[in-house]
């Protein structure tokens, strides 16, 4: 551990690159080559990057991605696997994304564990990045992935002192940079980014054309679902429950929706801010006792602002695949897949038109809601998973029965 001036603690990677060192061990007290490794290969010096954030924390570690500056809010995500789909989870641009287990990448990477058409996060921050994967299904390596996609990404630093500043001061604006090594510069340079408060980033992901997910599909339910950032996992589920599913940009008008003669409306997961996203409301309520309306993420926060409610920004947020949450309607506990940074204010939402039916038990946040009159119901979390546990997959069965009753009533 390297103690430097200014009272930020450093730590030195402790991580070695494997495959790249004089491979030999001692055997019975003689050296001995282990087999396949060459021994001519000498370590590689590694390529610097620094970690700077908005409170003056600098973070000293080794570029593992591309080479280059990037800017975005870090946060912190508690999984230990599923490191591909969060990388391509819409709901993280903007974002720098830390993750707490301390070994990240040694499955690699492949072409299926993918959950949109590109990774969107802004950055990547780890303890150790493994270097040479070992898994069957590994096409590539997760430096080698984060080099193709372009993506800055640094390791050897302390990601659990990371973790318990972002929990002590909240979600902290910062830059990873292979390019400028300066910290003051580059605390400076966190400093001028732009806040995750009031960002609009659903229009940088959302899909300019609407397309069929599966054009052969045979479901007996035909759903429009509003890309605000929507992962495949979730068109995955909905196809298991027997819906066709037409996916349509996030500013899809009212009568473009109503024209596909949908059985029922999915509001997808996103990014941003949902205050910052007001040219959505209108829409969304248009659609109120036309068709049952299932919304999760983003989409829980569209709702509860097309409502008459108003979201709020969480210290540090939700992110994760093992956030506790009570459902009020079974008294069950579910663990649930959570990747948010605003919740639904409760004491804006009227209970005489609005239930809450699911609580946060670490917070008390929100977590779900349903409409006293009409088929709409919606969770702040991810019960498609992926990564992530699969309690709470329930909700697209309920989803399904919500448009055979509304269809039966109508």
């Amino acid at each position: 551990m390297d103690r430097r001036p200014g009272g930020v603690c450093f730590v030195e990677p402790q991580h070695t690159v494997r495959g790249r060192e004089t491979a030999r061990e001692s055997h019975g007290g003689h050296l001995r080559r282990k087999r396949g490794v060459s021994t001519s290969l000498k370590k590689e010096a590694p390529l610097k990057a620094v970690l700077a954030l908005e409170d003056g924390s600098v973070f000293e570690g080794n570029a593992v991605g591309a080479e280059g500056e990037s800017f975005g809010e870090l946060v912190f995500n508690t999984s230990m696997t599923g490191y591909q789909e969060i990388l391509t989870d819409p709901s993280y641009a903007g974002q720098i994304v830390t993750m707490t287990y301390p070994l990240i990448g040694n499955y690699g990477c492949n072409d299926e564990d993918v959950e949109s058409r590109k990774p969107f996060v802004e950055g990547f921050v780890m303890r150790e990045c493994c270097m040479t994967p070992s898994n069957w299904r590994a096409k590539i390596s997760l430096p080698e992935y984060l080099k193709r996609h372009n993506i800055v990404a640094i390791d050897g630093v302390d990601t659990r002192k990371i973790t318990t500043l972002l929990r002590t001061k909240g979600a902290q604006r910062s830059v990873i940079s292979t390019v400028d090594l300066n910290h003051d510069s580059l605390v400076q340079k966190a400093l001028a980014s732009p806040p995750m408060s009031g960002s609009d980033y659903v229009k940088a992901v959302s899909i300019d054309k609407p397309y069929e997910w599966n054009p052969n599909a045979q479901g007996k339910y035909r759903v429009v679902a509003m890309d605000y950032g929507i992962k495949y996992n979730i068109m995955r589920r909905l196809e298991a429950v027997g819906c066709r599913v037409i996916v349509m940009p996030a500013t899809t008008s009212l009568d473009e929706v109503l024209a596909q003669k949908p059985d029922g409306v999915f509001l997808s997961n996103g990014p941003g801010d949902p205050a910052a996203l007001p040219y959505l409301y209108p829409t969304i309520q248009g659609l109120f006792g036309k068709v049952p309306i299932f919304g999760i993420c983003l989409g829980h926060q569209l709702l509860g602002h097309a409502y008459g409610g108003t979201t709020y920004k969480l210290k540090f947020g939700h992110r994760g695949g093992n956030q506790p949450v009570l459902n009020h309607i079974t008294g069950q506990v579910e663990i649930s897949a959570q990747n948010h940074g605003f919740a639904v204010d409760p004491n804006s939402i009227d209970p005489a038109k609005v239930r809450i039916t699911h609580t946060n038990l670490n917070d008390q946040s929100i977590e779900g809601m349903d409409h006293r009159e009409y088929p709409i119901f919606s969770v702040q979390y991810h019960p498609e998973a992926s990564p992530g546990p699969h309690d709470s997959r329930y909700l697209f069965d309920r989803f399904a029965r919500f448009m055979d009753e509304f269809e039966a009533g109508a």
